[in-house]
């Protein structure tokens, strides 16, 4: 990863790119069970996680650009505003006749994910052109985000064109994961959790994260974050192996944590700060959205989460 800078230097631009969503979240009373209709509160709001890391970036003092697809409808122009108000720079593909992609999410009293719903056909279908000609205009020294919802077309193309040492991915879940296989050697940093390494690995579901990062770097990434629910995050790069407990944290909602997770690691190392150090403000802005409803936390910026 880049090496460290002054603390007061400004903060690298960050290009983030892949999913943007319409979410429809609920908090039910009560234990979701199926074949019944449960009480709950209903929010929405964007979501995706490139939107979700875009706007935390952007609270964290990070200028954010994103780039991602839409249907012309309310949502889009809904998601559009928000981003404005946040600060996030839009680049915004606007598909007629394509619905913005939604995500729903059902969670129980205790903040845990009873199940989840996605319709990403917008983006799962749109043309590569226009991320790659977007990705031109962005600025040299920017780090890029990818997020694997991203069609394996749009991935490959993207990592062609991406600056030399500024390329980090999210495997997003277990069914998208293996889409980063041809990206590895181009990743200069990668964040999944165990079961998105199994998968894009082929490895067996008890392998340990240990085993799974040593095969990642095999495999030509710069460094790997690999999480594990409650258990300690972990660490890889050429020089360390580290492992990082979490916090602990009251839950309200778990939706959006991993992507603060990502955010909160993208801003440090913007402002030059290590990846072992990045992490824990990483972890820091994990558990301020863990703590409120929502994938973006209304507590969250720089001065609440940077290293004292």
């Amino acid at each position: 990863m880049p090496t460290a800078r002054p603390q007061a230097s400004p903060p690298r631009p960050i290009a983030c790119f892949g999913a943007v969503h319409w979410d429809i979240i609920a908090h039910a009373d009560r234990p979701i069970l199926r074949d019944t209709s449960t009480p709950a509160d209903l929010d929405q709001k964007p979501g995706g996680v490139a939107t979700n890391v875009a706007r935390v970036l952007a609270r964290l003092g990070v200028p954010t650009t994103l780039i991602g697809v839409t249907g012309a409808d309310p949502a889009a122009a809904s998601i559009r505003a928000q981003l404005e108000r946040d600060g996030v720079e839009p680049h915004l593909l606007e598909r007629s006749g394509q619905a913005t992609g939604q995500y729903l999410a059902l969670h129980d009293p205790d903040g845990g994910l009873a199940a989840a719903c996605i319709d990403d056909k917008v983006l799962t279908s749109a043309p590569a052109d226009f991320f790659i000609e977007t990705a031109r205009q962005m600025p040299v020294d920017a780090l890029w985000f990818v997020d694997a919802n991203l069609p394996v077309a749009i991935l490959d193309a993207l990592a062609e064109v991406a600056p030399k040492a500024a390329l980090v991915a999210d495997a997003v879940s277990v069914a998208k994961a293996p889409r980063l296989k041809s990206l590895l050697p181009k990743l200069e940093l990668l964040l999944l959790n165990r079961a998105e390494a199994t998968a894009l690995l082929d490895a067996s579901a008890d392998t340990p994260a240990e085993n799974l990062s040593e095969e990642l770097l095999s495999r030509g990434v710069g460094a790997v974050v690999i999480t594990s629910g409650h258990e300690p995050l972990h660490m890889r790069n050429s020089g360390q192996s580290l492992d990082h407990a979490p916090p602990p944290a009251s839950i309200v909602d778990v939706t959006g944590a991993g992507d603060a997770l990502i955010a909160g690691t993208l801003a440090g190392l913007a402002r030059g700060f290590e990846l072992d150090v990045s992490l824990q403000i990483g972890q820091k802005a994990a558990l301020e959205t863990l703590q409120a409803s929502g994938a973006v936390a209304d507590t969250l910026s720089w001065s609440a989460i940077h290293p004292d």
